[in-house]
């Protein structure tokens, strides 16, 4: 079957996470991903990300690299910059995200590549974008949670600051950049020309803080962490029950009537303090104190059947073991079973968006470090004797990475 980007090649000249799941997203969707990595050494969270499993590959590596083939080439050298450029000339995207100045240098910049192949359509991400007096600075999803100003609302009120624990900044850019990299595609179908995409940490941060810039521009003050709360509706927010915590949301007039109906207490629809929603939030405190006094007496399952019976939303707080073996999970797929060449059976996140007409599958395992490099380059019209040649001038390392079998 034959998928929407199946045409489309791109390059991944891109290491850690920010590029790779970007490259990854555009891979689940059928475009022919080459991953670049230097020679011997590849992306970085081949050895630094997590744990290993059997082989010489993190778990991180393997969990954002699949549908892609590895050639290893030396951009420093010329003979590694003569095989670049070759690939550059059938490429329709190519993917960076090296501090800003660095792809100059290393010859392989858009200015460059677009001389090369002008339908190029070149994305760069980085911390801070290419522009502005924090452009240089490192790229890391923690910097850029913290000067987004979302670490500054994260956790309670009075607390140490912290971060989202899941790497908004980071995921969030691969997830812009892939945005900003199919309008590019589909614009060039009308121009015939490509361009260059620019994403950042900061700015993916700073975009996603929707309510909260709403809040400071519309009342002038800076928001607060406001631990599990909305700050557009109460309650909305994990409350405790007589066992352990759960997740309620009664963000109308309606839901809240109807909650106040099960835990049985009609006095809080005339209570002054939360006549609307307006005074909801503003006396969210009070509000979760006197539902608590209710919830203390019953189960957070007996809770959660009894507010979904009356049509209120309302769920338990699963840890990741309970949610990747839910039946919501299993039922849509979101864990899928992968073989490698090395771990063997391995488990993945599955897809989450679905194609119902060109479902998305696995076609490549995350690879091996170098494993397609000379597939890739016969590929593209070398012969043999010219892959030999740009490997013997260092283009391409000492000795192609070979397919392991299973431990």
């Amino acid at each position: 079957m034959t998928l929407p980007l199946s045409r489309i090649k791109v390059l991944d000249v891109s290491q850690i996470m920010a590029g790779p799941f970007c490259c990854m997203l555009l891979g689940d969707m059928g475009a022919d991903v080459i991953k670049v990595e230097t020679p011997g050494i590849g992306d970085q969270t081949r050895k630094s990300m997590g744990f290993r499993l059997k082989g010489a590959d993190s778990g991180g590596f393997l969990a954002l690299n699949r549908n892609k083939r590895s050639v290893e080439i030396d951009l420093k050298s010329p003979a590694g910059l003569q095989a670049f450029y070759a690939l550059v000339k059938e490429a329709d995207v190519l993917v960076e995200n090296n501090r800003p100045g660095v792809a100059a240098r290393l010859k392989i910049d858009y200015a460059t590549l677009r001389g090369i192949n002008p339908r190029l359509v070149y994305a760069s991400i980085s911390g801070f974008g290419q522009t502005g007096p924090w452009s240089r600075r490192p790229g890391l999803d923690l910097i850029a949670q913290a000067m987004s100003g979302v670490m500054s609302v994260m956790g309670h009120a009075g607390q140490a600051p912290v971060k989202a624990s899941v790497p908004i900044a980071d995921l969030g850019a691969g997830l812009f950049a892939a945005y900003g990299i199919l309008s590019a595609v589909i614009g060039r179908g009308i121009t015939g020309e490509g361009q260059f995409v620019d994403a950042s940490l900061f700015e993916t941060a700073l975009g996603l803080s929707v309510w909260e810039s709403a809040e400071y521009w519309g009342t002038g003050q800076v928001p607060v962490p406001i631990g599990s709360a909305n700050r557009m509706s109460a309650p909305y927010q994990a409350v405790r029950a007589s066992d352990r915590n759960f997740v309620i949301g009664a963000a109308n007039p309606k839901l809240w009537a109807a909650l106040c109906g099960v835990v049985e207490r009609p006095d809080l629809l005339k209570d002054s303090r939360f006549t609307d929603n307006v005074l909801r939030i503003r006396n969210r405190e009070a509000l979760i104190a006197e539902l608590e006094g209710a919830f203390a007496h019953r189960t957070a399952a007996e809770w959660v059947e009894a507010l979904l019976a009356a049509g209120v939303p309302a769920a338990p707080i699963y840890d990741y073991a309970e949610a990747l073996s839910s039946e919501q999970a299993v039922a849509r797929d979101m864990v899928l079973k992968i073989q490698h060449p090395v771990e063997g059976e391995t488990r993945a996140l599955g897809f989450p968006v679905k194609l119902g007409g060109t479902p998305q599958q696995v076609r490549h395992p995350a690879p091996l470090l170098g494993q397609h490099t000379d597939e890739v380059m016969r590929e593209i019209g070398m012969s043999p004797e010219a892959i030999g040649a740009l490997r013997q001038a260092g283009a391409f390392g000492a000795v192609q990475a070979a397919t392991a079998p299973a431990a």
